[in-house]
């Protein structure tokens, strides 16, 4: 990859789709991924990478959360937005556009990136950097919300890696997406 580092994706979606209800609600995500029991390999999966690159809105969401249920402790976090002040919290890494982020990644040694929200995984899928994908369904119907997929201006062929029916009804799929 020419940027030097490697993007995947770990996310839990609905049935039909969606990654959290419009206002940014995971109650329905959380209430049953309780039910699978454990953290369906999130911990492994975060354990591997070294950044973490998300949008504002699914920043403001994990920084609701609180000091303490700050899960990023040790990786390097970037946030996509044109809206948040950069220095507002120095435990992240504003950037204003993607290829602004991009270069900043790989100029600061980024390896292992970990894509998190919509917005942003659909702007790596365009710029053709995700490498694999973790895509956790939730068996419930939610009818409308934020998707985790949307226009990203082409194709883009996956290659299943594996199926897996976990506890609550969850079903993980990997795939890889085909070069």
């Amino acid at each position: 990859m020419e940027q030097g580092f490697a993007v995947s994706v770990f996310v839990g979606t609905s049935l039909d789709g969606f990654i959290a209800r419009e206002a940014g609600d995971l109650g329905w995500l959380v209430s049953r991924g309780d039910a699978a029991g454990g953290d369906m390999g999130y911990g492994a999966f975060l354990a591997g990478v070294d950044t973490v690159v998300m949008g504002r809105a699914t920043y403001e969401k994990v920084r609701s959360f609180g000091e303490a249920g700050w899960p990023y402790d040790g990786k390097r976090v970037a946030v996509l937005s044109s809206r948040l002040a950069p220095g507002e919290d120095p435990r992240v890494t504003v950037y204003a556009d993607f290829d602004s982020m991009v270069a900043g990644l790989a100029a600061a040694g980024a390896e292992s990136v970990y894509a998190d929200g919509g917005q942003v995984v659909r702007a790596f899928l365009r710029a053709g950097m995700v490498q694999d994908m973790v895509i956790t369904t939730v068996p419930v119907l939610i009818g409308q919300g934020i998707p985790l997929f949307g226009p990203v201006g082409r194709d883009v062929p996956l290659i299943h890696r594996s199926t897996e029916v976990m506890g609550g009804g969850l079903v993980q799929s990997r795939y890889s997406v085909e070069r």
